[in-house]
């Protein structure tokens, strides 16, 4: 079945045996391919964004295996301390569907990095919440999670339609113009 599905992993100061081992983790389900990008934002050392082309729900994690999923979410800890405090490390999780679910892990203190990391997976009980028709605006294709240090739990922070784009204040979606 990892013929059929690709992965993607796009980066830029990542060390050769963290790719590899993620690689490793990955091609176990996936095609992965792999992306050498230039540095695009200078507030950070390293960058890794990876496309996972599976829904964000509870069959993918039953899928790939918890323990899996867990072996990956070490790796990015790992990550995070080798390169210390800081805007080192940023990491970008794709996951494909209708909506794409996107979140952005870029925290300086590496024990909110971790505990955002073991938070992804709580966001599985709250999609639903988001999610509902009646509360997001119509047409969406993406949500962006952010995890907030303060409340210590992932928040919605973007959506995006075909042609508009929302952020999330409070408790309503925006439009931005």
């Amino acid at each position: 079945m990892s013929g059929n599905i690709k992965a993607a992993l796009r980066y830029y100061g990542i060390s050769p045996w963290e790719v590899e081992v993620l690689y490793g983790y990955l091609n176990s389900h996936f095609t992965v391919i792999q992306d050498e990008i230039e540095p695009n934002d200078e507030k950070f050392v390293s960058f890794l964004d990876i496309d996972i082309p599976l829904q964000f729900n509870e069959e993918f994690f039953q899928w790939f295996d918890f323990k899996r999923w867990e072996k990956v979410k070490a790796v990015f800890k790992e990550m995070k301390r080798r390169r210390g405090s800081g805007n080192a490390l940023k990491i970008v999780i794709n996951f494909s569907g209708n909506p794409k679910i996107v979140f952005t892990i870029d925290i300086e203190d590496k024990q909110w990095f971790d505990n955002a990391l073991e938070k992804i997976d709580f966001v599985l009980e709250l999609l639903p919440y988001h999610l509902d028709p009646e509360k997001i605006p119509t047409g969406i294709v993406q949500i962006t999670y952010k995890f907030d240090s303060e409340s210590i739990r992932w928040r919605l922070e973007k959506a995006a339609s075909n042609d508009k784009r929302y952020t999330y204040r409070g408790d309503s979606w925006n439009e931005i113009i």
